[in-house]
């Protein structure tokens, strides 16, 4: 029987609000980090707290309060940074509330305990720490939506798009969680293949949490799923020239195909990130 793996996740919730990731869902992120039935040691979340505003707005205080609450519910250590406001030349005031060294040096001393990090953060600061946590031998996975560096994609290990990975971040249109995959929900993949002039192609998306690497859909194993579109279907000014890509996200509503009994076909197409 393989030992199993002990996991830290660390989570850059400034950058990760700021970039797309405003509604992430902690519980998830927590399953999608422990996937594979591995053991989470350490779950780091450093957060920005503006006392300055919460003396003066009771409704924030509140509702990050809430938040730090909830994280801690979910297993996570919450690790408060305090906002310091500056001026800048012409007097105007800016806020920053910086845990990149906090996170990086608690990364590198834990994971002494630990087989692989997750670090959750699109900022390409982190690469020397990944580099760093590699050569102590950790498997070193991000997960980041908006604004991601490409050195940071490229150092990883693996670099997975939040937008990606079901439910971790809510689709446009209410549904139930549990609906992510099934014909009528929607959801977000890559357009993997495109035939131009026929106007059609296929897009891919995680049904479910499984080994991330089976990519090819004919693989009973696979966690992937594929469905047939029509350029009919895309919302919206969308360059359909730089298709295929893997770095363009969609959300699509997934329905019973028209043209082939039991298969499915992506509806209602709109582009939600760059990647």
């Amino acid at each position: 029987m393989s030992a199993i793996a002990k996991v830290g996740v660390y989570v850059d919730v400034e950058n990760i609000r700021r970039n797309g990731g405003f509604g992430m869902q902690y519980d998830i992120l927590r399953k999608f980090a422990c996937r594979d039935s591995a053991q989470p040691v350490r779950l780091n979340a450093y957060v920005g707290f503006d006392k300055r505003r919460a003396k003066n707005d009771s409704i924030y205080e509140t509702k990050i309060r809430n938040f730090f609450f909830t994280l801690r519910e979910y297993g996570f250590k919450v690790i408060e940074k305090e906002v310091k406001w500056f001026r800048d030349e012409e007097g105007l005031e800016f806020a920053k509330a910086n845990a990149d060294l906090d996170m990086a040096v608690d990364a590198l001393l834990q994971s002494e305990n630990l087989d692989r990090v997750l670090l959750v953060t699109g900022d390409g600061d982190f690469v020397q720490v990944v580099r760093a946590l590699q050569n102590k031998g950790c498997r070193v996975e991000a997960v980041a939506f908006d604004h991601v560096s490409w050195e940071l994609r490229r150092e990883a290990d693996m670099f997975m798009s939040g937008y990606l990975i079901p439910n971790l971040l809510p689709v446009s249109q209410p549904q139930e969680p549990k609906a992510w995959g099934k014909a009528g929900s929607r959801v977000r993949g890559i357009c993997y293949y495109y035939r131009q002039n026929e106007s059609y192609g296929f897009m891919r998306f995680i049904r479910q949490l499984g080994d991330l690497w089976i990519t090819d859909t004919r693989d009973e194993d696979s966690p992937y799923e594929t469905v047939y579109f029509h350029d009919s279907q895309f919302a919206g000014d969308i360059d359909l020239g730089g298709l295929p890509s893997r770095n363009k996200i969609f959300e699509f509503r997934i329905a019973r195909s028209k043209r082939e009994k039991g298969k499915l076909q992506a509806e209602d197409i709109m582009q939600v990130s760059v990647g």
